[in-house]
């Protein structure tokens, strides 16, 4: 630890040190004297010696907290709307929960400096979300209950990252445990002598058996020998087997942003909840699912974050869904960088900002083929949309529904926006939109995260204190009478429904109710899966077996109007996936193509050494692939 020793050296020379010590990937300094410890000083440690360093107040200088709490409400204005505020000792920190959070730091941070400076905790501040959440509030009642336990992990796992095993990196590869040369339960194990760091661990939600889940069978060592887990983004292909890795041994970090640690948390439940529903084996249990919470570290966008001794992660947007991101990793001390990118959108939307490309460095880049043959070309944003109103438009004027099959994450919230945007901008005058499935709760998370989001729709909320979310076009379904009444209403409508490939959830209960007329229709705007439900209403069958009532397969015909509108995808098409490796700064030496059927994988690894003149890998799971 002479790291450790010799930063509390320099910083006792300017202030009393009580403590000094690894807390995940930062160095924690207490101090009776934080005062004396200017901004520039820590920068320069931080410069040297490559470390986030932390200055907390030491136990015996904090305010009491009854004390505190009053301080923090008299000095807040009353408009930031304080909902909660909690003191976590464990941590020294004050949680402040507020629906208007840059009210609670004031202009210039003011506000919170002042907090500071007289309560000493150090604030913590988060935001209310609009919507009511019951899985974000879950998720801060759980961290706060098990903070102790939280501390001890993280001081855990901070030994484990500054400790080397090895003197140096001799070597890095990569294998596949699954979603390779197929889409579903996408997972990539990347080694070095020194690290083992899984990416993604997820399910296929459309196949039984092994066929599920990541050949995690194939890793060779036990589940404790496993140094860190990066999920990419929330979607059960990415994230849905990770509670497995804690129900069977592994007990490190789990690294996501803080908006994806949430929505994987609200997807996880309710793969549970289905599974038990469907009389299905469950792989695990939903206190398997708390205990992954408890172990996940949350990096913002952009922060360099040390994961093993040789290992640096940093997250960048990746234009997906909410907190999605591009997974960059240094390793070895600058031996080799690899970009994975997870699902991304190299073209920005109504919801998010488009995919990230300025790297320092990349050597090999791991990428999506989702839609990637020479024929999947998706129209622009602009003409998608305009088939979308046209669709809604002309269902209406025959008295009929528009069903929309929707992932509950992504596509669900990208629609809401646009909807909100034509009723405003075409004057659809009494336009209804049910919402129904995990969708309101999905959107309630959106609700807590706005710097997530898109420049406009963020500007919308700050600036001009207008939420596109709350639209008064938008109606909850809260339970099965609900839904029976909308299907058998006569009124016109849009209803918005999970799942997205018809492979469960509420949108099979409208599909088997509006399926009979021909004034009704049913909208494709995300990837169907083959064996799928979605996938034979996309293709027009006429007849197809759904779940009816009691749980048993039933045939049902296809009489209403079937469309597909492929611009609204979270995934780049054809032209984007090349696009984004040629624009990426720099561009990779190497490309190990992943995430699509075999014959897509195979057509953009063709694409890009002929374009690019790039060397690509299309492996099959379980391949080998050494890097250095």
């Amino acid at each position: 630890m002479k790291v450790l020793g010799e930063i509390r050296k320099r910083l006792e020379a300017e202030a009393e040190v009580s403590e000094v010590y690894y807390e995940g990937p930062e160095v924690i300094v207490y101090t009776k004297e934080p005062e004396r410890l200017n901004e520039a000083k820590i920068r320069s440690l931080v410069k040297e010696f490559k470390r986030r360093i932390e200055i907390r107040p030491d136990s015996s200088i904090l305010l009491e907290p009854e004390a505190s709490d009053a301080i923090i409400r008299s000095l807040t204005p009353k408009e930031a709307n304080i909902t909660d505020i909690s003191f976590m000792p464990e941590f020294n920190k004050v949680i402040i929960e507020a629906e208007k959070p840059g009210l609670v730091i004031g202009k210039s941070g003011q506000t919170l400096s002042e907090i500071k400076s007289k309560i000493k905790w150090i604030p913590d501040i988060v935001r209310k979300p609009i919507i009511p959440s019951h899985i974000i509030r879950s998720i801060r009642e759980t961290l706060k209950k098990e903070s102790k336990d939280r501390r001890n992990f993280l001081k855990k796992v901070g030994i484990r990252i500054h400790e080397r095993r090895s003197k140096s990196t001799d070597w890095i590869r990569a294998c596949p445990l699954g979603g390779f040369r197929e889409v579903g339960r996408s997972s990539v194990l990347i080694q070095s002598n020194e690290s083992n760091i899984l990416l993604d661990c997820g399910v296929n939600v459309a196949a039984e058996g092994k066929d599920a889940y990541p050949y995690l069978e194939a890793l060779g060592f036990d589940l404790k020998q496993l140094d860190a887990v990066v999920i990419s983004h929330a979607h059960l292909d990415h994230s849905g087997f990770l509670p497995y890795l804690y129900r069977f041994g592994y007990d490190g970090p789990t690294y996501a942003t803080a908006p994806t640690r949430d929505v994987m948390t609200l997807l996880q439940l309710d793969f549970v909840d289905i599974a038990q529903r469907e009389g299905k084996n469950v792989p695990y249990s939903k206190e398997d699912i708390k205990n992954t919470i408890k172990h996940t570290i949350t990096p913002a966008w952009g922060e360099v974050t040390d994961i093993t001794p040789d290992t640096r992660l940093t997250l960048y947007n990746s234009g997906h869904i909410l907190g999605s991101s591009v997974v960059h990793l240094h390793m070895g001390e600058g031996m080799h960088n690899i970009v994975y990118t997870g699902d991304f959108k190299f073209g920005p939307t109504s919801l998010l900002e488009r995919a990230h490309t300025d790297f320092m460095r990349v050597e090999t880049m791991l990428i999506e083929s989702t839609y990637g043959s020479s024929q999947d070309i998706q129209p622009s944003r602009r003409d998608s949309e305009g088939m979308i109103l046209d669709i809604v438009k002309k269902t209406l004027e025959n008295k009929g529904k528009v069903l929309i099959p929707v992932l509950g994450v992504g596509r669900a919230q990208e629609l809401l926006v646009i909807l909100d945007d034509l009723a405003k901008s075409e004057h659809l005058e009494g336009l209804k939109v049910y919402i129904d499935g995990m969708i309101w709760d999905a959107t309630a998370i959106h609700t807590a995260y706005p710097e997530f989001l898109s420049r406009r729709v963020r500007n919308l909320i700050f600036r001009e204190d207008y939420n596109p979310f709350l639209s008064d076009i938008f109606i909850k379904v809260h339970n099965h009478d609900e839904r029976r009444a909308v299907i058998e209403s006569a009124e016109p409508c849009v209803i918005l429904a999970t799942s997205g490939m018809l492979t469960g959830g509420p949108s099979v209960e409208y599909l088997r109710g509006l399926c009979g007329e021909s004034r009704n229709s049913i909208v494709f705007v995300s990837y169907q899966a083959e064996g799928t439900l979605g996938k034979r209403v996309q293709k027009g069958w006429t007849r197809v077996t759904a779940s009816g009532p009691q749980g048993k397969l039933e045939e049902i015909s296809i009489a209403m109007n079937v469309f597909t509108v492929d611009g609204f995808s979270g995934h780049s098409d054809r032209r984007q996936l090349i696009a984004y490796v040629m624009n990426s700064k720099p561009v990779p030496e190497r490309v190990i193509i992943g995430h699509g059927e075999e014959s897509k994988s195979l057509d953009l690894a063709n694409a890009l050494r002929r374009v690019g003149k790039l060397s690509t890998i299309v492996p099959r799971n379980l391949d080998a692939i050494r890097l250095v």
